[in-house]
This record gives C-alpha cells, sequence and structure tokens, in this order.
C-alpha cells in the first residue's frame, strides 16, 4: 500500500513508482537489441512530463481527492485506471522530436516554478536543476564533448508496458514471429509501441534478430512466440 500511496503522489511520486515498477532488462543478445527499460534520468524525465501536463493539459489530471482514496486501496491497476488519460499523454509528448520535446519541458518549468501549488512549485525548481545537468555537455573518453541528452527510449517503454495493461498489447521486450511478405518467419523482439488517440497499440516497432536498425509493423502482421511474452511487471 505504501506503494500506491507514493504513485498517487504527482508529479515525482508516481514516477519513482513507475521506474522501480518497470526496471531495466536485457533484450536477447543475438538479436541486437540491448538494455530495454532503461537509460540514466527515466525517473526525472517521467517527473519532467507529468509537470508539462500539470502546466498544459491540467483537465487530464485525476482529482488529488480521488487519487487519495484510491490509493488507499493499494491496487496499482485502480490507479493505473485512474491516471489512464494523464499517462497517455505523458507518451504522446515523448513521440516529439527531441529539440521540440527539451522546450517544452523547458517552458513548463519555467511556468510550474511559480505554481500557487507549493509541491509542484518545489518539484519545477528541482527538475530545473536536474534538466540543467542532464543537458550539460560531458566529455567522452575519446577527450571529445557530448551532451547525454534524455532517456526518451526508456521512459517510451516504460509507459509502452503501462499502458498496455488497460489496452491489451504487447509489451517491450516480448518476442515475436513476424508474418509480413518480406519477413516471413522471422524472429524479433518488439522494443516500442504504436498508439492512436485511444485504444491498444496500432503497431509496434521491432528489432529482428540480426538486424542493424527497428522496423515498424501492425499487430496482425506478427504473432507471439510461444512461452515468450513479455508481461508488465
Amino acid at each position: 500500500m505504501s506503494d500506491t500511496r507514493r504513485a498517487a503522489i504527482l508529479p515525482h511520486g508516481r514516477a519513482r513508482h513507475l521506474v522501480e515498477r518497470f526496471p531495466p532488462s536485457r533484450g536477447r543478445t543475438r538479436s541486437g537489441v540491448g538494455s530495454l527499460y532503461h537509460g540514466e534520468g527515466r525517473e526525472e524525465l517521467l517527473a519532467m512530463l507529468y509537470i508539462v501536463i500539470v502546466v498544459e493539459s491540467p483537465g487530464l489530471l485525476p482529482e488529488v481527492g480521488d487519487l487519495a482514496w484510491i490509493a488507499e486501496l493499494g491496487e496499482d491497476t485502480a490507479l493505473d485506471t485512474a491516471c489512464a488519460d494523464m499517462d497517455r499523454e505523458a507518451r504522446r509528448l515523448l513521440d516529439q522530436e527531441p529539440p521540440a520535446l527539451w522546450s517544452s519541458i523547458q517552458r513548463a518549468l519555467t511556468v510550474a516554478e511559480r505554481s500557487v501549488d507549493g509541491q509542484v512549485r518545489q518539484e519545477a525548481i528541482r527538475q530545473t536543476a536536474l534538466l540543467s545537468t542532464m543537458m550539460t555537455p560531458r566529455l567522452g573518453y575519446a577527450g571529445e564533448p557530448y551532451v547525454p541528452g534524455l532517456p526518451v527510449a526508456g521512459a517510451r517503454q516504460i509507459l509502452d508496458a503501462l499502458l498496455i495493461v488497460a489496452d491489451d498489447g504487447h509489451a517491450p521486450g516480448t518476442r515475436v514471429r513476424l508474418l509480413t511478405t518480406s519477413h516471413d518467419g522471422r524472429s524479433a523482439t518488439i522494443i516500442g509501441a504504436l498508439w492512436g488517440s485511444s485504444g491498444p497499440p496500432v503497431g509496434y516497432l521491432v528489432w529482428l534478430d540480426g538486424a542493424t536498425a527497428p522496423l515498424s509493423a501492425r499487430p496482425e502482421d506478427l504473432i507471439v512466440l510461444a512461452g515468450q511474452e513479455t508481461l508488465p511487471r
């Protein structure tokens, strides 16, 4: 129950809850997928997305009193249902190009730093400092400067797995076989979902075994390998 109580605290409590609920995992080595649900700063990015929603789409936020009551039930599913619109909007924000996403977050943090809600205001101040750190150039092994950027892929996979709990579908990490003419019979790993305005995924991003880049596939163009479904944790 303590987990659901924390998950009901927006924005940072739910962000932390989701990162712990969907921890990093490994894809099949030979598939070339590597790590899933990973990336330094996933919790911070998710909290920033929720701040964007607080500022830009407050109507999507569940009522604080309702969240508190649901949290006392100690059920993730009930809390997910209450937060479904907000979580789906957070996932939509991650479909923006990185520069646009960064700008959206910066604008929202600037507004939230003046919020009358003390919790939102303090979290915005904290996240502004963290965003600055995340986007500060660092030196690579060869001494070349680089910017780590935002852990978009890992945050997307967390929200994909979360939304699939309610809307059905296959979470990142699920092993499948393609049925398309060009890739008939080839095995692959789902690394992301493609979403419409509502309902289950309209497609998936998959990584074929031995491939060097992902490709998109329709739900009807793949089948899950026996015993290979990756269920959201």
